[in-house]
């Protein structure tokens, strides 16, 4: 998946979540990650946040740090 979209696709999820208190938020956004995203868009994600996860929201980066 181009790097764009998959930022894209975790900032609205993220966005989503942003006006639940910050701890059920990151919870959220990881659990839905963890439940919808593919293992290798779960893969291609987390290297991208390793790499400084650029572009992406607060919430998003995370909770891809909580992914497992």
């Amino acid at each position: 998946m181009e790097a764009e979209n998959m930022v894209h696709m975790a900032n609205q999820i993220a966005n989503f979540f942003a006006s639940y208190p910050k701890e059920e938020a990151v919870a959220g956004v990881a659990d839905h990650l963890q439940k919808f995203w593919e293992p290798r868009m779960r893969k291609q994600i987390t290297e991208y946040v390793a790499h400084g996860g650029g572009g992406l929201h607060e919430l998003a980066i995370e909770a891809v740090k909580r992914l497992h």
